[in-house]
């Protein structure tokens, strides 16, 4: 068996290593259970991966192009970098890939009432939008504070059709909203299916997510060879939840010699505990369906987190991402506020791309790793998202008023 299957795939209690599960109300359980039923059914199922297929190119707009940022690559010296173009993709972000699967599977299923919550509002936007094209009834769950950061994106879901309901429980940010869209699906699990955003949450959801974004790396494995001839040498990719990070990575697990980052929200910085990095100052716990490392206090209760880029904004990551990181498969480190900020800005200047700001975390240590490689090696960074949503928030910390 290889590292690719022997790591990729859960076992049947939804386990990566010691990560993962389903830790789940028992109302829940037949819910969940329906839902891997019907995943498992209909992913082997050629008819429902042509139409995924077919959906991602004329609707999405696959594939999405795998460029040369050629002047930054030049201005930080060393190695070359390519950017994941997931910020040209319809709705502008990676999160239309899974939101496309996802709707795809609940029409199968005969689910006509569809949930989400949302963080930075591009997981809401994409589960909206495809809502609308089938006309599907959405709600969206988002924090409070989140409703009042990504306020285009708020706009943007109810022009689609969407009901947002602001949550103002907790921290009032991601791990909030997740709850609140939990606590509705075990009320309406008849004609309700839940499309969570990202590769964490009971089984199959991080299996699930992973297959459908796994597309990424599909594409930029061909298009590397296509321009370099060899194999990156390195892959950087954001981690929040971490679906755009393991769409990336999940190709090339099997190909050792292909270093493989996932970069953290380090917020403030770790030793101020405003932040969301859970590798560097967190420990393994149960948060919200699986088993993974969390920003947790000695006796299990979950820590605030914070960072500037509401989707990097949550306590816990995806299981896969744990093991990958017990593993030594996978390093992570994290970017500050301010790293990702400048990053932010750099490749908005030198590359006329403006990066959300969960990538610009990425963007940020790719500024620390290309010095110190060659210049004939190369790093793909997953551009997961753009920056539009992002303006009113880095134009307010820049003191301007838009």
């Amino acid at each position: 068996m290889s590292a690719k299957d022997k790591y990729n795939q859960p076992d049947a209690r939804g386990y990566f290593g010691d990560f993962g599960g389903q830790f789940i109300p028992e109302t829940l359980m037949p819910a969940v259970q329906e839902l891997s039923e019907a995943f498992d059914k209909f992913v082997g199922d050629p008819e429902f991966m042509e139409e995924f297929d077919k959906d991602l190119a004329h609707y999405v707009g696959r594939p999405s192009p795998l460029y040369h940022a050629e002047r930054w690559s030049r201005m930080l010296g060393g190695a070359q970098v390519y950017l994941k173009r997931e910020d040209l993709n319809h709705t502008g972000a990676h999160k239309i890939n899974h939101a496309v699967g996802q709707i795809l599977l609940a029409k199968r299923m005969g689910k006509t009432r569809i949930i989400a919550e949302t963080g930075a509002g591009q997981h809401g936007v994409a589960t909206a939008t495809v809502c609308a094209r089938l006309g599907l009834e959405c709600v969206v769950y988002m924090g409070a504070k989140d409703v009042e950061r990504q306020a285009a994106n708020v706009y943007r879901m109810k022009l689609l059709g969407a009901k947002v309901v602001p949550v103002t429980s907790g921290s009032q940010t991601l791990k909030d909203s997740i709850n609140a869209t939990l606590r509705d699906w075990v009320t309406n699990v008849d004609n309700t299916f839940y499309l969570l955003g990202t590769v964490c949450g009971p089984h199959p959801y991080p299996k699930m997510v992973r297959t459908f974004q796994s597309i990424i790396g599909r594409e930029a494995r061909r298009q590397i060879l296509d321009q370099t001839g060899k194999l990156p040498d390195a892959l950087v990719a954001c981690v929040g939840g971490g679906s755009n990070a393991m769409g990336l990575f999940s190709e090339f697990i099997d190909d050792k010699g292909v270093k493989i980052y996932g970069v953290e929200a380090g917020g403030l910085g770790v030793e101020s505990g405003r932040h969301a990095a859970r590798f560097s100052d967190g420990r393994k716990g149960v948060l919200q369906g699986n088993r993974t490392h969390i920003m947790c206090d000695d006796a299990g209760q979950i820590i605030e987190s914070h960072s500037v880029s509401a989707g990097l904004d949550y306590p816990g990551v995806g299981p896969e991402h744990a093991l990958l990181h017990e593993i030594g498969r996978a390093e992570y480190p994290y970017a500050t506020d301010d790293e990702a900020l400048q990053a932010f800005h750099d490749l908005t200047l030198y590359e006329g791309i403006i990066p959300a700001l969960e990538s610009s975390h990425a963007l940020a240590y790719v500024t620390k790793l290309a010095p110190t490689m060659n210049p004939d090696q190369s790093i793909i960074v997953n551009l997961s998202g753009r920056g539009d949503k992002d303006m009113h928030t880095v134009a307010a910390i820049d003191g301007m008023t838009l």
